[in-house]
């Protein structure tokens, strides 16, 4: 399933990244590689972006390309420490 259609609260493993060129090199740089978990914060007020954590680190992506990061459900437990 795609990243995108994570709920806030919901956390995710990597499975794949389905994109290429500077997009897919920005999202690796970021952490977000096969294996790494996941975590929806929030979504902003419109929508769009989506505030995540991955490896103890904020993030903000675009639905659009969030669409692009394939995950499986994790646990329900958080995916990271407060």
């Amino acid at each position: 399933m795609p990243l995108s259609a994570l709920t806030p609260g919901q956390k995710g493993v990597i499975t794949a990244i389905r994109t290429s060129g500077p997009l897919r090199r920005r999202l690796l740089d970021m952490g977000l590689v096969r294996g790494e978990i996941v975590y929806v914060e929030r979504v902003a007020p419109l929508g769009d972006p989506v505030e995540y954590t991955v490896k103890g680190s904020h993030l903000s992506l675009r639905r659009k390309d969030a669409a692009d990061i394939i995950v499986e459900i994790a646990e329900a437990e958080r995916a990271h420490e407060p």
